[in-house]
This record gives structure tokens, sequence and C-alpha cells, in this order.
């Protein structure tokens, strides 16, 4: 009666026919390692994507809300609508919405700033002394727009740091002059760095009094007043954020005569978060996918690999029968040496995949995102596909007649 074979013999000829054989093994483990590396570094790319967009929106202030406008040229039961948010409304958002501390409305359009022989393309925002601390924005130098430049439209800005640098690259902003749209503007201030969110650089910006900005720039409309892009509402705390929204939501639709669909939207930071959150996560995913197939194609060069190791090595495999190994110890023994190549190239993958991550956090603003979990995961899912593909070679070997193997010796 054939004895089955202890595991640690099995593991021991595995690893020795692997080893005497050192090239084709690492041949074979190349496509697993490109694999590992491709999934891991996808998946840490779209994470650290996930990171950096919820950190910034975590910068707006988790009781902020954004009134945008929206559907703007609408004509319902007879009224016209307004063109889009108007100062108007920001006023009264301050005066009737009893769960709001401050408002800021803003206008904003891009211009060409000039300083002296210098110039650079940026985000003019026409803004209230209130933007700063709605926003969570911090001054580096000099000030920020006083209510008094606003109330009487002072000729006067504050520079994105970006936009500082582009203008005054070796000397002092502060009390300089910029020409925006053919005006003059004394810098007052110099903003702290930002960086981007919603992909756009808040670095490069410069801000100027809202009312400056309606007489000397954008205009006003003789239909409907000061139009503004958006409308930035602090709430007492998070808490209020809820009832904040309900307030601003019921008090709009009432100035707007609206009897259906909404003209405007009422946005928070959790709204953003899930939409970006939701995006990150299904590139993530395709990312994944798209590394999972060169995983898969890993897994086809084992399977091809062993099944020419199966043709090479059938007199062994019939000599082994003949002498009493049991189909099960051959099969297992295919398998181990799957496993073993697909476990390694997993492991090699992971620690290449793990440094493509770290350099891109160097590089770029991505920070490195690569759990614990992620790395158990991928290297258990190499070695899966080791064993899977492993089976048809290790099935044929085990399958063999010892009699018809030994003729070919």
């Amino acid at each position: 009666m054939n004895r089955r074979m202890p595991a640690t013999e099995t593991v021991r000829m595995a690893l020795s026919t692997l080893q005497s054989n050192r090239l084709r093994s690492l041949l074979t483990m190349v496509g697993i390692v490109i694999g590992n590396a491709s999934v891991i570094t996808l998946v840490g790319v779209g994470k650290g994507a996930q990171g950096l967009a919820e950190g910034q929106l975590n910068n707006l202030g988790a009781n902020v809300l954004f009134v945008v406008p929206g559907n703007t040229n609408t004509r319902r039961q007879g009224v016209t609508r307004p063109k889009t948010l108007v100062l108007e409304d920001a006023e009264a958002i301050a005066a009737q919405v009893p769960s709001v501390t401050r408002v800021a409305p803003l206008i904003n359009t891009n211009q060409v700033v000039q300083a002296g022989a210098r110039s650079a393309t940026g985000a003019v925002f026409g803004v209230t002394p209130d933007f700063l601390a709605v926003r969570k924005f911090e001054i580096a130098k000099g000030r920020f727009i006083t209510d008094q430049e606003e109330s009487s439209a002072r000729a006067v800005a504050v520079l994105g740091s970006d936009l500082r640098t582009k203008l005054f690259p070796t000397g002092a902003a502060i009390g300089q002059q910029v020409r925006i749209s053919n005006q003059s503007f004394r810098v007052v201030g110099v903003m702290a760095p930002k960086g981007a969110v919603f992909g756009s650089n808040q670095d490069e910006n410069i801000y100027i009094p809202i009312t400056t900005m309606v007489n000397r720039i954008t205009g006003r409309d003789p239909i409907y007043g000061v139009s503004l892009n958006s409308i930035s509402v602090e709430a007492r705390d998070e808490k209020s954020t809820g009832a904040a929204r309900f307030q601003i939501t019921n008090l709009l639709r009432q100035r707007h005569s609206i009897l259906r669909d909404d003209d405007f939207a009422v946005r928070s930071q959790k709204d953003a978060l899930t939409i970006v959150g939701t995006i990150t996560g299904g590139l993530t995913l395709m990312l994944a996918a798209i590394g999972g197939i060169s995983l898969l194609v890993g897994g086809i060069g084992i399977m091809n690999i062993m099944l020419v190791s199966v043709s090479e090595r059938t007199e062994e495999i019939g000599l082994r029968k003949a002498l009493g190994a049991r189909s099960s110890d051959v099969l297992q023994q295919f398998l181990v040496e799957s496993l073993v190549l697909a476990s390694l190239g997993g492991a090699v993958g992971t620690l290449v995949g793990l440094g493509a991550v770290s350099l891109v956090a160097a590089l770029t603003p991505l920070p490195a995102a690569i759990g614990a979990t992620t790395v158990v995961i991928t290297v258990g899912l190499s070695g899966s596909i080791g064993l899977f593909f492993g089976v048809v070679p290790a099935r044929r070997a085990a399958k063999l007649d010892p009699i018809v193997a030994l003729r070919s010796l």
C-alpha cells in the first residue's frame, strides 16, 4: 500500500526543483511581480487622490455651506427667474437666517494682472471682509480688506502667494500697485499658501472688495442688480448646518417665487465629500482592475511554464510513480511549485509597488496611501492565482501513466 508523502518532503522537493532552474523560475515570476506592483501602485495612487481631495475639502470647514446658481434662465408661472444669485440674496440670508453667523458673497472672473513689466493670469475675486473667516483663509503679510474699504469701493487688493511670487519675485508686494482691467489697485496683503481646491490653485487668486469689483470690472445688471457666482455661508456650528440649509432654501424659494424646481443649490462639505468619495472610489476600483489584468497575465505565464515543465519531467514523474509515489503526491508538488512562484513574485511585486507609491508621494502632492489590508489581500491574491493556474499542469502531471511515461527513457 502506497504511503502518503509528508508535506515537508513535498515542499522540499518543490523548492529543490525551482532552485535547479533558477533563471526560468525568475522569468516566470516576472509576470506576477509586474502584476502585483501594478495593483499596489494604482490602488495607492487612487487612494492618494481620494485622500488629497478629502483633505482639501476638510479645509473648507465642516460648518460651511455653499449656495450656487442653477437653472438660471427658466420661466415658470409667468415669473422671470433671476439670471443668477444676486447680492440681495446674500444680504437676506445674513439678516433673516438665525442659524447663520457669517455670509460671504463672491464674484469671480479671470483677468490679466500686471505689475510693472510683469503680468500673470489669475482669478479675480470680489469679496467682503467676512470671506477670510468663512473660508478659513489666512494672511501671511499685510492685512485683508476692511469694512470701510468695501463700503467705499476702494481700489485695494490682496494677492495669493503664487501670484505674488510671479508679479514681485524679488521685492516686497505690500504697498505696490497692480493693474486689473486697466484699473490700478494698491496691494495691502498677501495670502498664506492654501493649495488647490477642486483642481483650482487658490494661491493664484487676487481678492478685491466686491463693491470695487462691481463698479470697476464686472458692472451691474440693470434688471437683476449685482449677480453673484456663489455665496459662502458659515453656520453656528456643524450641527446647525442642516437647519441653516433648510432655512436658506425656504428663504430663496420665497425670494425667487419658486413653486417647483429650484434655480439654486445649497451644498455642504459632506455633499462634496460624498461625491468625491464616489468618484475616487470608482477610479480606485478601475485602476485595481487594470492592475489585476497584469496579475492575470502573470498567472497564465505560470501555467504555461508549468505545462512545459510537465512535458520535460515526464520520465521523472513516471519513475516516481513506479517507485510508489501517489498521484496526489505529484499533484501537490506541482501545486506547491506554482504557489511558491506566485507568492514570491507577489512579495517582490508588493515591495516594488510600495516603493513606487512612496516615489509618487515624494514627487507629487498625492499622499502615500496603502494600508496593510491592501498588501495582505494583494499577496494573498497572487498566491491564489498561482494555485488556480497551477491546477491544470498539476492534474496533467498527476494523471500520467507511469508505464507510458517510462517508455521515453
